[in-house]
C-alpha cells in the first residue's frame, strides 16, 4: 500500500506479540511500567520508549511465564 507510514512491529523477533501503552508525559515513567506489568500479569521486555506530543509511549512484549 503506497502512502502508509511505518509502524511498530506487531511481533518481536522471537514471535511474542507487542503492546503499546500511553501515559501523560507530566507523570512518571513508572505509570506506564505499572500498566505494562498489569497487562502482562508480571514481567515484560521494553521494546521502545518515547515521548511525543505530551504523551509517553511504551512498546513492550510480555515475557513467557
Amino acid at each position: 500500500m503506497g502512502g502508509c507510514g511505518g509502524s511498530a512491529p506487531l511481533f518481536t523477533g522471537d514471535g511474542r506479540a507487542t503492546t503499546q501503552v500511553q501515559c501523560p508525559a507530566a507523570g512518571p515513567w513508572e505509570t506506564c511500567l505499572q500498566n505494562a506489568r498489569g497487562i502482562c500479569q508480571g514481567d515484560f521486555d521494553v521494546i521502545k520508549q518515547s515521548s511525543d506530543n505530551g504523551m509517553r509511549n511504551l512498546l513492550f512484549a510480555c515475557r513467557a511465564k
